[in-house]
């Protein structure tokens, strides 16, 4: 990975993975997932929408974290990025969760 403006490669994915932690944890993978890919064609658009619902966002992100997000999915790549995680951080749940649902059942029986 190289460094890019505003921030360091690092800090970047460590940003995008916790988008991606954030989005499992909320079980919106699938409609995370199908957005990005069906928005990558008009990244930069999406990322100046972003600029636009800044105030809404601030809820969720510290101010200098959105603000390098919205830079950061302007990027295709980085969307790419961000769904990656994504599917891995969903796959890494589920595989907990099926290796929980196991331990119940031999548990129990």
């Amino acid at each position: 990975m190289t460094e890019t403006p505003g921030g360091t490669a690092e800090s970047d994915e460590a940003l995008l993975l916790t988008v991606a932690q954030r989005v499992v944890r909320l079980r919106m993978e699938v409609p995370a997932v199908l957005f990005l890919e069906s928005v990558r064609p008009l990244s930069f658009v999406g990322s100046q929408a972003m600029v636009f619902f800044q105030p809404f966002a601030q809820a969720l992100f510290p101010w200098n974290q959105y603000e390098r997000f919205t830079q950061l999915v302007s990027d295709r790549d980085n969307l790419e990025r961000l769904t990656r995680l994504i599917e891995a951080e969903a796959d890494a749940r589920e595989a907990r969760e099926k290796e929980a649902r196991r331990a119940r059942r031999e548990k129990g029986s």
